[in-house]
């Protein structure tokens, strides 16, 4: 196996990974929050698994981001 599908392969895992991190993130309920009707939210830090996962969808974010670019070198 060559290493453009073994990075294509890692990009499959990165992805789902990375789609999964995001879903697990908790945010407001509802269209409301995401338009900016929190309602009395205010600023807070982000803590423990919350820290965690914020981490990891940046890490995920840029790995994929690599891998791509990394695979059209390589195409190329």
């Amino acid at each position: 196996m060559d290493l453009t599908k073994t990075l294509s392969i890692v990009e499959i895992v990165v992805g789902i990974l990375l789609v999964v991190v995001i879903l697990l993130q908790q945010r407001g309920s509802g269209l409301g929050t995401m338009f900016g009707g929190g309602g009395g939210e205010v600023y807070r830090s982000k803590r423990g698994i919350e820290k965690f996962l914020y981490s990891a969808t940046i890490i995920l974010a840029v790995m994929l981001v690599a891998i791509a670019v990394a695979i059209a070198i390589l195409k190329a």
